[in-house]
């Protein structure tokens, strides 16, 4: 069977309607757009997520739809993809909703905020729990349609050049972390930096920044930190489980034959279920490799993690009582959080707990 038919039958993942062959088959114009992402070409992983989209749609439509991805920096600067959609520079964004707070802070909720869904909550949130919904409400406001189009899985913590012993060494250091998250470790003592992936390692090279947090183990030995920093922390209580976004031109979107929209909606599940697998895949040479390489694993303080938890839940009651954005998307989002909390502890918490301690044991 062909993998168009199959995915065109089957339907993709959790959320696509039933994509029936003839209604993609209808009508078929030539399609073509442009992609602008936030990621260099060289991480292939979070910047394959838009290749996958691209082939993908090519093969739903025969060719007629097609989408050409451009690696950050070559059409517009790795931070600019939302205002390059947005204005119609290109049709279609792949980047992060986080990176976006300085417009508005609600643009996190979309991807992570610190203490907030796993990868797995993430999706049932955004598929199934009203979340995207929610969301295109308010990326209506910037010319743009959303729809989830990756995940990481839980990020780790980052790079360090000297050692984290508790809340205190954290004072005065210059850290490049992204999204919300810099405004709340702003309140522990971080100095928060925001700096697109290509430029990261420069910068922790020449002294500019004392630590940085990317994604995870493959990622991060591309990138190469381990050269300029060894220690290396778990968990990014910032990304439990981050959503990478596909943003669409709002006007273009809206103009596509029903069919394609069907097809495009397919493909961007098909990315998004793919980068998490991929990294759940990659991560596990990479960690080896790092620590084969003198890589100090480390877990962050509790006392990091204390703080930074009350200061997160301060800023987000903050938010919502200024920001009606915030508060329209936020409030329901909670809601799901904790109900979600309760049934994760009741099975998959205790079956984790338990099989990891297992294997830990050698047994």
């Amino acid at each position: 069977m062909k993998r168009r038919n199959f995915i065109a039958t089957a339907g993709v993942g959790l959320a696509a309607a039933p994509l029936a062959a003839p209604a993609i088959a209808q009508d078929k114009p030539e399609i073509k757009w442009r992609l602008a992402s936030s990621f260099p070409k060289s991480l292939d992983t979070i910047y394959g997520g838009a290749d996958v989209l691209s082939k993908t749609l090519s093969d739903l439509t025969d060719g007629k739809f097609q989408i050409q991805v451009f690696p950050s920096g070559e059409l517009v600067p790795g931070l600019q993809a939302l205002d390059a959609a947005q204005n119609g520079t290109v049709e279609a964004a792949h980047t992060v909703a986080y990176y976006y707070v300085g417009k508005d802070p609600t643009f996190a909720i979309g991807s992570s905020i610190p203490f907030g869904l796993n990868a797995r909550q993430q999706n049932a949130w955004l598929y199934h729990g009203g979340g995207n919904d929610l969301l295109n409400i308010f990326f209506a406001n910037y010319g743009v349609v959303g729809f989830p189009g990756g995940n990481t899985g839980t990020q780790m913590g980052g790079w360090f050049r000297n050692e984290v012993k508790s809340l205190a060494d954290l004072k005065g250091l210059k850290m490049r972390i992204a999204g919300l998250a810099g405004r709340v470790v702003e309140k522990i003592g971080v100095v928060p930096q925001q700096i697109a992936g290509g430029d990261i390692y420069p910068a922790l090279e020449r002294g500019t920044i004392d630590a940085t947090e990317w994604v995870g183990p493959y990622d991060d030995e591309k990138l190469g930190f381990y050269q300029v920093a060894k220690f290396y922390y778990y968990p990014a209580f910032w990304e439990g489980g981050p959503t990478v976004h596909f943003l669409f031109n709002k006007e273009k979107y809206e103009a596509l034959p029903d069919g394609y929209k069907k097809a495009l909606a397919a493909a961007t599940e098909v990315a998004n279920f793919n980068m998490l697998a991929l990294y759940d895949v990659k991560n596990i040479a990479a960690i080896r490799s790092l620590v084969g390489k003198g890589v100090q694993l480390r877990p962050l303080p509790r006392d990091v993690l204390d703080a930074a938890y009350t200061e997160s839940f301060k800023l987000y009651d903050e938010l919502s009582a200024s920001n009606a954005n915030w508060k329209a998307i936020y409030e329901p989002w909670k809601k799901f959080r904790g109900e979600a909390y309760q049934w994760f502890r009741v099975a998959e918490y205790t079956y984790d707990s338990y099989v990891y301690a297992q294997q830990a044991a050698g047994k």
